[in-house]
């Protein structure tokens, strides 16, 4: 059973990864407007595995005995300035969700709940490979610029993404 501190603490972070999904849907969105289609497919994609990420957590707090309650999702940002500015954006994104899952874990320490912190375990490492992921590709963009034959090349590479 989940102690009342760690069930609060994952409904929170089930919004947390509704969020991320909305908001790489957002980005998504308007790249497939700005004539980025491979792009707006890599977004699409991030998009879908947020909210596997949240439904991971939703499918542990029932099989933990607990009760989920989702929670109010805000609206993200409909513009965005250019192909690296959304880069830059997901990277600070995907920091603030590495400490947010590194504070689920310290709760889950503080409450001795081991079999979280086992699961947490895989979520960590997810998210160094969506850190190192996302650096990849910014430091491309950094290179390369915003604009031109370089970015068509790039936003076709990104449309190839397959599943995880």
């Amino acid at each position: 059973m989940l102690s009342e501190k760690m069930q609060a603490a994952i409904n929170e972070q089930i919004k947390n990864e509704l969020y991320s999904s909305y908001l790489y849907l957002a980005m998504s969105a308007h790249c497939a407007a700005e004539g980025l289609p491979g792009t707006a497919v890599w977004l699409r994609m991030q998009a879908q595995e947020e909210l596997e990420h949240a439904l991971k957590f939703f499918d542990y707090v029932n099989e933990r005995g607990g009760r989920v309650e989702l929670h109010a999702i805000d609206k993200p940002a409909v513009h965005f300035e250019s192909p690296r500015a959304i880069f830059e954006e997901v990277l600070a994104h995907e920091q603030k969700v590495t400490a947010l899952i590194n504070n689920l874990y310290e709760v889950a320490l503080a409450e001795k709940d081991y079999p979280s912190q086992i699961m947490l375990q895989w979520f960590i490492n997810e998210q160094v490979e969506e850190e190192a992921s996302v650096n990849e590709i910014l430091d491309l963009l950094k290179l390369m610029g915003d604009k031109g034959h370089a970015l068509a090349m790039l936003d076709r590479q990104l449309g190839q993404r397959e599943a995880d």
